[in-house]
């Protein structure tokens, strides 16, 4: 009973003697947030108190106390900032790191001050250094072993996709569709940098990559001949963009594929350009025709190489 009195009571601790926690899950901090928070701390005080564990330090002068903070970074770095010289705070009893982990992570979630890369690398700490299950990690903090799976994939993103998420320029919701195409790096990064160019809504990208799935699961229940192939990668290449191109008896289907309505406009501006170039051209061999009397002979492409020029836009 004494012992829960103890760690309910509040004391005022110098910001000076307080380290901050080596288990802190967080790395970025807002320095604008941070100036907010210290403004209203000049106003009015630190309302809730962090938490921290005490820390005797044999020294040759005899013994030295320490306190390391457990929950409440931001509020000691907007104290520092607003020139406080003590915070209030609850001690603690030492309980190891992975309370300290948990704690930290805990306060973090509960403000959603955790990136989702930070989050998703404390989840793996837990897992790693301290041997919790997914659905373990999920009790505590309150979430669904979904959630904590989830988390963790993020991490088998390439390193340049991850940082554009750290950095804001993604939404942890784009994470979803990107992950979908894990074992198509090429299509994975073609979405991605879409993603970036035309601020693509999470929704979009969604859809996008289902399209792609499903056409995986289309061309392993279908044998693609080499020349097929082969002038699919060659129009694709030739347009900028990804093409399927299907053999229907003596026929063949071609399916272009756009990220967006842009790319789309785009592409249609490039074949009206070509067609008035074309018209324009045609138009001068009549007339060189005429003046010549010669008949104008219209050429067919008579090889693939002929049949790839038509494609060239």
């Amino acid at each position: 009973m004494d012992n829960l009195k103890k760690q309910q009571a509040v004391f005022w601790i110098e910001v000076d003697k307080i380290s901050p926690n080596t288990m802190q899950p967080r790395t970025s901090f807002d320095e604008t947030k941070l100036s907010d928070l210290a403004e209203s701390i000049k106003q009015y005080g630190v309302l809730q108190p962090l938490v921290v564990i005490r820390k005797e330090i044999d020294t040759d002068i005899g013994t030295k106390v320490e306190y390391e903070l457990i929950a409440g970074e931001r509020r000691l770095r907007a104290s520092k900032i607003a020139g406080l010289a003590q915070v209030p705070v609850i001690i603690r009893d030492d309980e190891g790191d992975k309370i300290k982990l948990e704690l930290a992570i805990i306060e973090n979630l509960q403000r959603e001050d955790l990136n989702p890369l930070e989050r998703a690398m404390a989840f793996k700490k837990l897992i790693e250094d301290f041997k919790l299950k997914h659905y373990e990690i999920g009790h505590r903090v309150g979430k669904s072993r979904e959630f904590v799976t989830n988390s963790l994939r993020i991490l088998n993103l390439p390193e340049e996709i991850q940082n554009a998420l750290r950095g804001g320029m993604l939404f942890e919701g784009h994470t979803r569709p990107l992950l979908m195409l894990s074992d198509r790096s090429e299509d994975q990064m073609r979405l991605f940098y879409k993603i970036l160019e035309t601020k693509m809504t999470v929704r979009e990208s969604e859809e996008i990559s289902r399209g792609i799935a499903q056409d995986r699961v289309r061309r392993k229940d279908t044998i693609v001949d080499p020349e097929t192939r082969i002038l699919e990668e060659k129009i694709s290449e030739s347009l900028g963009t990804k093409v399927m191109l299907e053999k229907q008896g003596e026929k063949r289907k071609l399916q272009i594929e756009f990220f967006s309505e842009e790319e789309l406009r785009a592409f249609l501006d490039k074949i009206t350009e070509k067609r008035i170039e074309d018209k324009i051209e045609n138009k001068l061999l009549e007339s060189e025709n005429l003046e010549s009397g010669s008949p104008q002979e219209s050429k067919q492409p008579e090889n693939e190489e002929d049949l790839m020029n038509n494609f060239t836009l």
